[in-house]
């Protein structure tokens, strides 16, 4: 969906920019997370593994990488400092030393309970109907598997060169 009606130079305002208001709410979303899992002793990254923990069990860390979307240098470190903050163990398998599985401890589980409050204090913040929110977030998810798609063929194909690509419909 092309505005023709916009002249070509109002396209590179910083206000007609998707990504700057991505960004932006991503950011304020970040500034009500902080505050919000103040209690529960943990930054936004390490509450999203807690998430995945919590939904799956035990899991490889490559896999916990691939579900929150963090790379290994961000994960490893951030592993390290929920395991010595006592919420989850990390062991090597003995059938493959090069990976590394992450199981909740007892105390990483209780958590929890305490964490179920951050769901509805968030939709709360955003102002937002629940409808509006699941509404929003399919959205995004949309959104989301697009641009993987469009990263995917830029990097493999001639669009790739060019820096240019066709939209979809």
């Amino acid at each position: 969906m092309t505005d023709t009606t916009a002249p070509e130079e109002d396209f590179l305002r910083l206000d007609r920019q998707i990504c700057f208001s991505l960004n932006a709410a991503s950011r304020a979303f970040g500034g009500v997370y902080r505050l919000v899992l103040k209690d529960l002793g943990l930054t936004y990254p390490q509450y999203l593994v807690m998430l995945v923990l919590w939904e799956h069990g035990e899991l490889p860390v490559k896999r916990i990488g691939a579900l929150v979307r963090l790379d290994s240098g961000t994960l490893s470190p951030l592993l390290k400092r929920l395991e010595a903050a006592g919420l989850v163990r990390r062991e090597r398998l003995a059938s493959d030393e090069r990976s590394v599985v992450v199981r909740l401890t007892a105390e990483g589980a209780e958590l929890r309970t305490s964490a179920l409050r951050v769901p509805r204090a968030i939709a709360a913040a955003t102002g937002l109907g629940l409808d509006e929110v699941e509404d929003l977030r399919e959205r995004l998810g949309r959104l989301t598997a697009a641009l993987d798609r469009a990263a995917q063929g830029l990097a493999e194909g001639p669009a790739g060169r060019t820096g240019e690509l066709e939209p979809s419909g």
